[in-house]
């Protein structure tokens, strides 16, 4: 049962991306733009962690 709901899931979210691909590919850019400023804010956020742990914690 829980594998159809995922299936399901993955189905309408697929839908929806070529939906908003389809009727305004600009937009679609723009979230995927947003999509990858959050990624790499997110592995400057873990890199600076790592460089304050390998330090010891120290400011």
């Amino acid at each position: 049962m829980a594998v159809n709901v995922k299936k399901i899931a993955v189905y309408v979210l697929v839908v929806f991306a070529l939906y908003v691909i389809i009727t305004d590919p600009a937009k679609a850019a723009d979230y995927v733009q947003i999509a990858f400023e959050g990624i790499s804010d997110a592995a400057g956020a873990i890199g600076d962690f790592m460089t304050w742990a390998a330090n010891g914690g120290k400011s």
